[in-house]
């Protein structure tokens, strides 16, 4: 457990406090039990990036907001310089890079996407509202879209129903970067 967990899980029970929300009807919404939305609050549980998209959906707020704690100052114009996207530590192996953090009323979500390679390891599932568009920029990635693998290489791109269960894992022993952008 990091600090930054407990700070995204008081950020969560406080928006829900504000909007009067219990945890109950949160667990409910999110699909998840009760024990599963009380962990993350606690900050016993990490984050993936659909459980954050969905929650910032229901409290009508940036996903920045949530992971920050700050509103950034929003613009109708974000120039983000290479290397200096808003940095979201969430897993080792996941480094998210977001490039449009100080864009007011975002229609989509840009991130940059580096994913370290785990050998023996499968990617667990998430799904979140929306839809997404993925391009590759380098290595080779495993897409996994609900019961179907796609082998994705630089120059490759997918574009989903984001509300379909999907996972990415890097192959091979090199990272894999790609841009993503969720659409809302």
């Amino acid at each position: 457990m990091t600090s930054q967990l407990e700070e995204i899980g008081a950020r969560l029970g406080a928006l829900r406090d504000i909007f009067d929300i219990t945890v109950e009807t949160m667990a409910q919404t999110m699909k998840i039990s009760v024990d599963d939305y009380s962990a993350y609050e606690r900050g016993q549980r990490d984050f993936s990036f659909s459980f954050l998209q969905n929650a910032a959906l229901i409290f009508g707020v940036d996903v920045v907001d949530i992971i920050s704690g700050e509103s950034p100052k929003l613009t109708k114009c974000a120039l983000v310089r290479k290397g200096e996207g808003y940095d979201i530590e969430r897993r080792k192996a996941y480094d998210y890079k977001h490039l449009a953090f100080t864009f007011s009323n975002k229609k989509a979500e840009p991130f940059l996407v580096t994913v370290e390679p785990k050998e023996g390891e499968t990617p667990t599932l998430h799904s979140h509202e929306g839809q997404e568009f993925d391009y590759m920029l380098s290595g080779r990635m495993e897409f996994h879209f609900d019961n179907i693998v796609y082998e994705l290489n630089e120059g490759d791109s997918v574009y989903f129903d984001s509300g379909v269960p999907h996972a990415m894992k890097a192959v091979g022993n090199q990272a894999v970067q790609f841009l993503a952008v969720v659409i809302k």
